[in-house]
């Protein structure tokens, strides 16, 4: 997912620069909560297989420019289920900044902005989670309509932030207006699809379920 150039600019990017530094600051926080049940080696080794997941959704899978955005399978519950929140919203911040270094330079002057729009509906769901997972029941454990209710709040989150982000910039002309209907509209297709890789995901860590807890996932994927 990658906002167009352009579409915030000049002073407005403070506002990107602030709300991406709050959410640099709450990943602390996260990180925080995080090795308190978690070494700092699995810490590191989710993060960087985080941001090698988020690296392949932008670069390998499909995607294609849309409106005001582009459309990516981010596969962001996917990462939080499996790795957990702050590990993958370094991995999110990690994989769109080496994106941006080295393959799609372009998008660097909006990094601030993609990436508040990225982690800012993780955030959102670790909140959910919290809320209709019952503690007793372990990630591996969830059902299609859990995991539909992530899906549904993190890609829901995004594309209100990239509408967020278009009105804010562009100002609400029909043009514009149209351009954030047609990314809305297609993005619906990942709505539908990524719950059905979350729970394939899932599905395959549950049968490679270890007799211990490994470093390369989080505890709440098998321990309730």
């Amino acid at each position: 997912m990658h906002i167009e150039p352009g579409i915030v600019a000049g002073p407005k990017m403070a506002l990107a620069y602030g709300t991406a530094a709050a959410a640099a600051a709450y990943t602390v926080k996260l990180t925080i909560d995080d090795l308190k049940t978690h070494s700092l080696g699995s810490f590191l080794v989710r993060t960087v297989i985080a941001a090698i997941g988020v690296f392949i959704s932008f670069e390998v899978l499909p995607h294609f420019p849309v409106g005001i955005s582009e459309v990516h399978f981010i596969l962001g519950t996917t990462l939080f289920l499996i790795l957990g929140a702050a590990p993958t919203a370094i991995g999110l911040a990690a994989g769109l900044l080496v994106q941006g270094m080295f393959f799609a330079p372009t998008d660097l002057p909006m990094y601030f902005v993609n990436v508040s729009t990225l982690l800012w509906p993780l955030f959102a769901i670790d909140v959910v989670a919290k809320r209709v997972i019952p503690a007793t029941t372990a990630y591996v454990d969830l059902k299609y309509l859990d995991v539909l209710k992530l899906s549904l709040a993190y890609q829901g989150g995004v594309v209100a932030w990239v509408a967020f982000w278009a009105f804010y910039g562009q100002g609400s002309g029909a043009e514009n207006l149209g351009s954030i209907a047609s990314f809305g509209a297609v993005y619906m297709m990942v709505v539908l699809i990524e719950p059905l890789v979350d729970l394939a995901a899932l599905a395959l860590a549950k049968a490679l379920r270890p007799t211990s807890h490994s470093p390369l996932v989080t505890r709440r994927l098998y321990q309730a």
